[in-house]
């Protein structure tokens, strides 16, 4: 299935994905895309980022796929293991692009951000791939496979990128469209 037949749930990370974002760009590429509406993008709080997105998920009409970076891909992982409101909500979720998973321990993360430390470390019930940069200042390697083997995600290096966002220079991104759509 193409991306401009597919549901797309776009979630991004601290502080909200602003222009030249891939994931904004995207979104304005895609109408099928829609961008979860966060109450608070920054100072976000892992129960209420959950919350919000079982509430978009669970009135989906039909699968989705999530494309999450960064304090987005901590969130799927909570709202999977932890916060998903029924079984029929978490079965609506076709896949997961997980791009950049910061490290709650580390020096970089967010000291606004509540609640996302102790990051579950079980298997995603849905596909999912960890797309991880060896110059990523919120997210080590180790961390993005340790993540990836827990979630039993498929794990990708795409080199020194950076945190994966607007200033790593990604445009639309084509290889990141086609990880999302190899999960349609």
């Amino acid at each position: 299935m193409a991306l401009e037949q597919q549901g797309v749930i776009v979630l991004p990370g601290y502080m909200n994905s602003g222009e030249g974002h891939w994931q904004t760009r995207w979104e304005a590429r895609y109408p099928n895309f829609s961008r979860v509406p966060m109450r608070d993008w920054d100072h976000p709080a892992c129960d209420a980022w959950c919350d919000t997105l079982d509430a978009m998920i669970a009135a989906a009409n039909a699968p989705v796929l999530l494309a999450a970076h960064s304090l987005g891909c901590l969130t799927v992982a909570f709202w999977a293991a932890r916060r998903a409101s029924s079984a029929e909500v978490l079965a609506k979720v076709a896949g997961a692009l997980l791009v950049a998973v910061p490290d709650p321990s580390g020096p970089e993360f967010p000291r606004d951000a509540a609640g996302f430390g102790d990051v579950p470390m079980q298997k995603l019930p849905f596909p999912s791939i960890v797309l991880a940069s060896t110059d990523d200042p919120y997210g080590g390697v180790p961390f993005s496979q340790a993540c990836a083997a827990a979630w039993g995600s498929r794990w990708e290096n795409i080199g020194p990128r950076g945190h994966i966002n607007a200033e790593s220079g990604l445009a639309d991104w084509d290889e990141g469209q086609r990880w999302l759509a190899s999960m349609a």
